[in-house]
């Protein structure tokens, strides 16, 4: 019985560290891969380093954003923080 209360404790901080820290922690990695692997040609990014742009070219490892001014930039595919405006659907009409 002696053990288990000094065990109790150390427990319960691990439960607590759990539903605090590691649990959304996980969450937010989970949501940013989605995002990322989400991406497609048009969709209007913000880069972690803060830059705006429209993608322009993408592969599996690499974007290519085109700036408002015209120029095109290659980032790895992690370097994206957001997608500020998703590109419209095409739809063909039949």
């Amino acid at each position: 019985m002696g053990s288990l209360t000094q065990i109790l404790p150390l427990i319960l901080m691990f439960v607590l560290f759990y539903f605090l820290l590691i649990r959304p922690q996980q969450k937010r990695a989970k949501a940013t891969q989605s995002m990322q692997s989400s991406l497609k040609k048009g969709d209007k990014i913000a880069t972690i380093g803060g830059m705006h742009g429209t993608i322009d070219a993408i592969d599996e490892l690499q974007i290519v954003v085109k700036s408002p001014d015209g120029t095109r930039l290659t980032f790895d595919r992690a370097a994206i923080r957001e997608i500020t405006e998703s590109a419209p659907n095409k739809e063909v009409s039949l």
